[in-house]
Order: C-alpha cells, then sequence, then structure tokens
C-alpha cells in the first residue's frame, strides 16, 4: 500500500491535476483508496484541513478509514523515528522539533511499521541541516517512499479524456 504525504494533495491541486480540469485523479484516489491501494495518515488529513478551501472540502467527504491512526505498532516505529532525529548530530534541535511536531513524522512512522510506501515530492536531501525531510527519515529507519509518478505508472494509471 501507498501512502500519500500532504505536498501530493497539495500539488496536485495547485499544478498538474486540478480538481476542476483533472476530476479524475480524485476520482482515482478514492478508486484506489476502495481497493487497497492509497491512504494517508491522520496528521496529514488535519493538515490538509487547516487549508480551508477546496481540497480541505473533498478532504471532507473521503472515508475516515482514508487516514489511518497512530497504532502499538506504529508508536514503536515513532519512537526509534525520535531517537533517530534527536542522535543525528547534522540536525538543528529547531530542524528536529519541527519534524517530531509534524504530520512527516507521523507518515514515516506509520509507513515503517505497516510496510508501506511514503508517497512524497520531496527529494533526499543527506546534507541538510535545517530541515528533516521525509526521504531521509525514510532512509534512516528503513521505509521506502517514491514520486507520486512512480506510484500512478506502477498502478497503471491512465487519466484519459
Amino acid at each position: 500500500m501507498y501512502v500519500l504525504d500532504a505536498n501530493v494533495f497539495i500539488s496536485a491541486k495547485n499544478a498538474h491535476y486540478g480538481m476542476d480540469f483533472v476530476p479524475g485523479f480524485w476520482t482515482w484516489l478514492r478508486t484506489a483508496h476502495a481497493s487497497g491501494v492509497v491512504c494517508s495518515v491522520e496528521a496529514v488529513r488535519d493538515e490538509l484541513l487547516d487549508g480551508a478551501d477546496e481540497l480541505a472540502d473533498w478532504v471532507r467527504t473521503l472515508p475516515r478509514s482514508f487516514f489511518i491512526s497512530v497504532d502499538a505498532a506504529a508508536l514503536v516505529e515513532l519512537h526509534k523515528l525520535s531517537a533517530w532525529s534527536k542522535q543525528t548530530p547534522q540536525y538543528t534541535q529547531a530542524a528536529v522539533a519541527t519534524f517530531l511536531a509534524s504530520a512527516d513524522y507521523f507518515l514515516v512512522g506509520q509507513a515503517r511499521a505497516l510496510g508501506f510506501t511514503v508517497v512524497t515530492h520531496e527529494m533526499p536531501a543527506p546534507e541538510s541541516k535545517k530541515r528533516i525531510l521525509i526521504p531521509n527519515a525514510c532512509d534512516a529507519v528503513g521505509a521506502s517512499y517514491c514520486l507520486p509518478w512512480k506510484l500512478l505508472r506502477e498502478q497503471s494509471v491512465r487519466l484519459v479524456v
């Protein structure tokens, strides 16, 4: 299963798959979730609802099951992720605090616990000091990640006019 970062939804709405001209993408997300292919985490839902826009309205129409909750297995992985972030000397204290308070933290921890692949637009930046990026965190704990286009290709998604 693939677990989606908030930036997948936001970038889709703002750029490539606008809700007004590529409704098939948004329909596919619903169908893919119903088929057990995609989901996200509650922290991402909360972030998207803060937008107070058409994306937030669309998110409110999704089944709650689209956004998974933290469970016992995820708590174990979140603890490991927290320890890694605090013990990695390259990151500033502000970077660690921001990461641990973010949806990204829950996204990576839950993906690792469940063996899911994180889908994000972020790219690895091993030299980063001021921000913990999803790919860096995934690499540190052994979680997999990919770009949205890889997900779409692997699932043979066709958005045809």
